[in-house]
C-alpha cells in the first residue's frame, strides 16, 4: 500500500467521523434557541427544562465536534502538503474567515450562554444562544465555500511562474454557485438530523412516561402523564414539524444540486447512475448487478425508472446524457491519458444510501404525527422503539452524502472547471506529501484508535444524559429580575 492510499484512508476516516457531530451541532443550536424562546414567550416551565436538557446534549456534541475537527486542518499540512502549496492562497481564505469570524462568534457566545444563566438579563441571555446558532451556520457556510472550490474552482488564477493558484476575487469565491447550492442542502440535512434526534428522544420519553403512568401509584401516575402531555408531546410535535419542512427542503435543494453536478462534474453523476454509455432518455436504476469496480460494461440495471435520470439532470425525460465511457474519452483528450472514473461501487451505492436512509426520518415523522394527532399522547411500545431506531438514520444519510460528494470527484482533489481557468486543477495523486507509507500508517492507526475511544465517550455521555432526562433542580426556573445578577443561579452543568 502506497502513502497516497493510506493518506486517503486517514482523511476519509477522520472526515466521516467528524461529520457525525457537525449536522447535529448545526441543527440543534437553532432548536435549543427556539425552546428557550418558547419559554420566554409562554412562561411555561417545561420549555425551560427542555432548553436545559437538550442544551446539555448540544454541548456534549459540540465539544466532541471541536476536538475531532481540529485534526482535519492539520492534515492539509501533514499529509497533503502539495495540495496546500498549490491551492493554499485560495483555500486558506474561507478557512481563516471560519476560524476568525464564525467560530469566534459561536464559541464566545456559547460561553456566555453556559455561564450566563441567572447572571445575564433574560433577553440578553436568549440573544447569546441565537448568536451561537448564527455562528454555527456561518461556520458551515465558510467550510462549504472551501470545499466547493475543490468541486468547482472559481475566483482564482494560475500563476505560471510559481505554479500555484492565486485568489483573484474573494467575492467570486464566496458566491461560488456550487457553494450556494450545497449550503442550503447541507443545512436542510442538518435540521433533519437534529429534528430526528429531538423527536426520537422526545417520542421515547413520551411513551416511557405514559407506560410508567399505567403502573405507578396514583400521585406519580398523574405526574408522569402530565409530563408526557405538557412537555414531551409539544417538543416532539415541534421536531416532527421541522422534520417535514427540512425533508421537503432536502428534496428541492438536492434536485438543484444534482442538476448543477450534471453540468460541473458529469463523470461523478454518470458514475452515480452507472450510466456507461451516452443515452437519450437515461433511466434511473434502483438496483443493479455486476462488477461495479470500474468495469462499467459488466453492470446490468435490474430495476429502473425510464427517463428519470435525464429528467433529474435537465427537467427533460428525453434529454441526452453522456456516459462514463464517452466522458473518459473526453477527459483523456483534454487533460491527458489517465483514469478519470471514480469507483463505481462507492459512487453508485453511496448515492442511493444517502437517499434511502433519509426515509428513516420520514417514517418517524409520519408515524409521530399520526399517533399524536388531535391531542393524543401515545403509549404504544412500537412507537417508542421506532423513535430510537430512527435517530441514527439521518446521521448515516449525511455521511454517505459526503462520501458520495468526495469520492465522486476522484481522481481529482481540485476538479477542473470545464468553463473556467484550465490550469486550476490538481489530481489527488499529485497532492500528497512525500512521506513513507509506514509513517502515514502509524498516524492512521493512532487517529483511528483515538477517534474510536472518543466515539465511545460520545455515545456513553449522550446515552447517559438522555436516560437521566431533565434534572429535578431544573423543574422550576429560578426567578430573578432582569436587573439583578442572580448570583444564586448555577450555570448549566454537565453534572459529571
Amino acid at each position: 500500500m502506497e502513502a497516497l492510499d493510506v493518506a486517503r484512508w486517514q482523511f476519509g476516516i477522520t472526515t466521516v467521523y467528524h461529520f457525525i457531530f457537525v449536522p447535529l451541532t448545526i441543527g440543534l443550536a437553532p432548536l435549543v434557541a427556539v425552546m428557550q424562546t418558547m419559554w420566554m414567550v409562554t412562561g411555561k416551565d417545561h420549555w425551560y427544562r427542555l432548553t436545559k436538557f437538550f442544551g446539555k446534549l448540544f454541548l456534549i456534541n459540540f465539544a466532541l465536534g471541536i476536538v475531532t475537527g481540529i485534526v482535519q486542518e492539520f492534515q492539509f499540512g501533514m499529509n497533503w502538503s502539495e495540495y496546500s502549496r498549490f491551492i493554499g492562497d485560495v483555500f486558506g481564505a474561507p478557512l481563516a474567515l471560519e476560524g476568525l469570524a464564525a467560530f469566534f462568534i459561536e464559541s464566545t457566545f456559547l460561553g456566555l450562554w453556559i455561564f450566563g444563566w441567572g447572571r445575564l438579563p433574560r433577553l440578553v441571555h436568549l440573544a447569546t444562544i441565537w448568536m451561537v446558532a448564527i455562528g454555527v451556520n456561518a461556520s458551515a457556510y465558510f467550510i462549504i465555500v472551501a470545499n466547493s472550490f475543490m468541486q468547482h474552482p472559481v475566483g482564482a488564477v494560475f500563476n505560471e511562474e510559481t505554479g500555484r493558484a492565486e485568489l483573484s476575487s474573494i467575492w467570486e469565491l464566496l458566491t461560488n454557485p456550487t457553494a450556494l447550492a450545497a449550503f442550503p442542502h447541507t443545512i436542510a440535512g442538518s435540521f433533519l438530523t437534529a429534528a430526528t434526534f429531538v423527536a426520537g428522544v422526545g417520542g421515547w420519553w413520551m411513551v416511557r412516561r405514559m407506560r410508567q403512568a399505567k403502573t405507578a401509584a396514583p400521585e406519580e401516575a398523574a405526574e408522569y402523564a402530565e409530563e408526557a402531555r405538557t412537555m414531551w408531546r409539544p417538543v416532539t410535535r415541534m421536531a416532527l414539524g421541522v422534520m417535514i419542512a427540512s425533508g421537503l427542503a432536502l428534496g428541492v435543494t438536492g434536485d438543484i444540486q444534482a442538476k448543477l453536478m450534471f453540468e460541473q462534474q458529469p463523470m461523478k453523476m454518470a458514475s452515480a447512475e452507472a450510466l456507461c454509455h451516452t443515452e437519450r432518455g437515461a433511466e434511473f436504476s434502483l438496483l443493479t448487478i455486476g462488477d461495479h469496480n470500474n468495469d462499467c460494461e459488466n453492470v446490468r440495471h435490474i430495476l429502473a425508472v425510464p427517463g428519470l435520470t435525464s429528467f433529474l439532470a435537465t427537467n427533460d425525460f428525453n434529454a441526452e446524457l453522456m456516459g462514463v465511457v464517452e466522458l473518459q474519452e473526453m477527459y483523456s483528450e483534454r487533460y491527458g491519458e489517465a483514469n478519470y472514473q471514480p469507483n463505481l461501487f462507492i459512487t453508485y451505492w453511496s448515492f442511493r444510501l444517502m437517499i434511502g436512509l433519509a426515509f428513516g426520518s420520514a417514517a418517524l415523522a409520519l408515524a409521530g404525527l399520526w399517533v399524536t394527532r388531535r391531542g393524543r399522547v401515545p403509549d404504544q411500545e412500537w412507537f417508542g422503539k421506532l423513535a430510537i431506531f430512527a435517530i441514527p438514520t439521518p446521521f448515516l444519510a449525511n455521511s454517505f452524502g459526503w462520501i458520495f460528494t468526495e469520492m465522486g470527484r476522484q481522481p481529482w482533489v481540485v476538479v477542473p472547471n470545464l468553463t473556467g481557468v484550465d490550469q486550476v486543477r490538481l489530481m489527488t495523486a499529485d497532492a500528497v506529501s512525500n512521506h513513507s507509507a509506514g509513517l502515514v500508517l502509524a498516524s492512521l492507526i493512532t487517529f483511528t484508535l483515538v477517534y474510536g475511544a472518543l466515539a465511545v465517550v460520545w455515545f456513553y455521555l449522550l446515552r447517559r444524559y438522555v436516560l437521566e432526562g431533565p434534572l429535578e433542580h431544573d423543574k422550576h426556573p429560578h426567578k430573578h429580575d432582569d436587573d439583578e445578577s442572580g448570583d444564586d443561579v448555577k450555570p448549566l452543568s454537565f453534572a459529571y
